[in-house]
Parts: structure tokens; sequence; C-alpha cells
């Protein structure tokens, strides 16, 4: 009966370490990938306003309000290393990752550390009439077969919950940006 109980303990203290992204389990066995989004918008600023919104807290200072959600432990004039912190549930999932800008178009994400061994991410922005095409897509990848696919799963839904969540806010501040460039131009 120890042993069963030991087991079980064990289990639920593994599943809570890959949750949090504290634990990754990269067998490189069995590899499982299934598509992020696509999520597509349209928003009323043009895509340099739009990348720069998305680029400031990564290539500048991160701002004070996203200190419980962003990390940047090292940055470059293009690339930055950081953690994602995101709470799902009861427990807060942390993610590691490499984001690269590639002005005025492009930002990609690699997944470096996370409840999953192989995520990659792009935000594509456009020009559009009256703004800017914003189209995110990615890749989700889980070891281990038919349980890794599963896995993905159950990841995959909060993952672009999350992605959605943070679209929101990059469009509203684009727009608000804009706006306010837009004022400033019409004042005498």
């Amino acid at each position: 009966m120890r042993g069963i109980i030991g087991l079980l303990a064990a289990a639920g203290g593994g599943y809570v370490l890959v949750v949090r992204g504290a634990l990754t389990l990269d067998l490189g066995i069995g590899r499982r990938l299934r598509p992020l989004g696509p999520i597509e918008r349209t928003i009323a600023a043009p895509p340099e306003t739009v990348f720069d919104v998305i680029a400031a807290p990564y290539l500048g200072r991160t701002p004070r309000a996203m200190h419980d959600t962003l990390r940047v432990w090292e940055r470059s004039s293009d690339m930055a290393l950081a953690a994602h912190l995101t709470t799902t549930g009861r427990l807060t999932t942390t993610t590691v990752e490499t984001v690269r800008f590639e002005r005025p178009h492009r930002i990609s994400f690699r997944l470096l550390r996370g409840p999953v061994p192989h995520v990659v991410e792009t935000y594509e922005l456009g020009p559009k009439p009256g703004g800017t095409e914003f189209v995110y897509s990615g890749e989700l990848g889980t070891d281990g077969w038919r349980l890794g696919q599963w896995w993905g799963d159950r990841v995959a839904a909060p993952w672009e919950r999350a992605v959605g969540a943070s679209v929101d806010s990059i469009q509203a501040e684009a727009e608000r940006r804009a706006r306010a460039t837009a004022a400033a131009a019409r004042r005498p």
C-alpha cells in the first residue's frame, strides 16, 4: 500500500512540475505536432505601431504592470530571452522562450522550457487599409505518441486563450496609440 501511495504522490508531484513548466519531458520519441491558432485580427493602427507595442516590453524596459506575467532575462536589439508567467487554474505556468523581432512585420517565439517540449509561434503583421492585418499561428509538439497527443490537447486550449488575451491587450494599446497620434496631428 505504501508503494502505491508513494507512486501516486510522485506522479502527482511530477504532474504539478510539468504543468508549472518546471519539468519539460523532451523524450524525443513519438513526437506529435498540432497547430496553434490561427488568430486573425484587423488592428486599426499601422504595422509599425503594433510592432512597437509588442516589442517594447521585451526590447525596452518592462512596465511594472507586466512584472507578474513577463520577466525578460536577456535582451539585445532584435532578440530577447523571456519567462512568461500564466495562471492556469490554481497553478502558475512558467514558460521560457526566445523572442526574435524582424521589424516591422514578424515576431517569432520558440519555447525553451515549459509544459511541452516544442512550441514555435509567429505574429505576422501586414499593412491593410485602415491598419494592420495581424495573424498569430504556431505549432505545439509533445512526445509519447497518443498520451503525448492527449497532453498537447490539454495544453493547447489554455495556451491559445492566453495568446488571445495578449492579442486583445496588444490591439487595445496599438489602437489607443494610433488615436492619440491622429488627435495630435489634428491639433494646430
